[in-house]
């Protein structure tokens, strides 16, 4: 299966869409995205919604991992919204929830970074 990444820009959040499976096939295709829309458009929050994101692997935990530290060194933050029990499993059990919060969808993520729609 192929990915689908759409990325959306609200009030200095980047809202990464990603729909299909992130693995080490498409992992650098988002990180290459991801880094150069943070970079471009002074991003100070990034929301990750995984609502159609099927399977992902160690290469797609590497990815939101490097993201999030990006944008952390920028003195954002980044939170995970929208996600599937299969993927909500692997994530918990990487331990992503100690340091990022997970929201139940987009509305309450940007709630959740202060960011008044």
């Amino acid at each position: 299966m192929n990915l689908q990444v759409e990325m959306e820009h609200h009030r200095g959040v980047l809202i990464v869409r990603l729909t299909g499976e992130l693995d080490h096939h498409t992992a650098d295709l988002v990180r290459l995205q991801m880094d150069e829309a943070i970079q471009r458009r002074q991003c100070e929050h990034v929301v990750l919604s995984l609502n159609g994101l099927q399977f992902m692997d160690s290469s797609g935990l590497g990815v939101i991992l490097g993201r999030y530290k990006l944008i952390k060194q920028k003195g954002g933050k980044m939170a995970v919204c929208d996600v599937n029990p299969s993927i909500y499993r692997l994530l918990e059990m990487s331990g992503l929830f100690k340091i990022m919060p997970i929201y139940e969808n987009e509305g309450m993520a940007l709630s959740g970074l202060e960011v008044v729609s």
